[in-house]
């Protein structure tokens, strides 16, 4: 299986920097980025979201810059709301991202076949 960009030559600064300026074309303000052994962060607001990636390092940031292009360009191009393709990594003020707080409850009512009413942990 290959890897997008596995041999790539390309910096994580270029990426990171790659993928700031699109964002930024595409209207996204308030840029961060977190580094620790073996994974990087990035998180940014377009309006009155805020958005958080968690990504291993190195080839991982050429693949995440095509994500954030092709995410941002389906929602330029009315395929999809921002919010449809940015949901699962929306940061709650808990500082988790819906996925985070939500993920377990699907996979149980997928599991289950039962509907349920998805709860944040404020709303326990």
């Amino acid at each position: 299986m290959s890897t997008y960009a596995a041999k790539t030559e390309v910096t994580a600064d270029r990426s990171r920097s790659e993928i700031e300026r699109t964002l930024e074309r595409y209207g996204a303000s308030h840029f961060g980025y977190m580094t620790e052994p073996g994974r990087a962060v990035i998180a940014f607001r377009k309006g009155n979201r805020q958005v958080r990636f968690i990504v291993p390092v190195r080839q991982r940031w050429r693949a995440l810059s095509l994500v954030v292009k092709a995410k941002l360009e389906a929602v330029e191009t009315g395929i999809a709301s921002f919010e449809e393709e940015f949901y699962a990594y929306t940061l709650l003020p808990s500082g988790r991202t819906v996925f985070e707080e939500t993920s377990e409850q699907v996979s149980s009512m997928i599991q289950t076949g039962m509907p349920g009413r998805l709860m944040l942990e404020a709303d326990a």
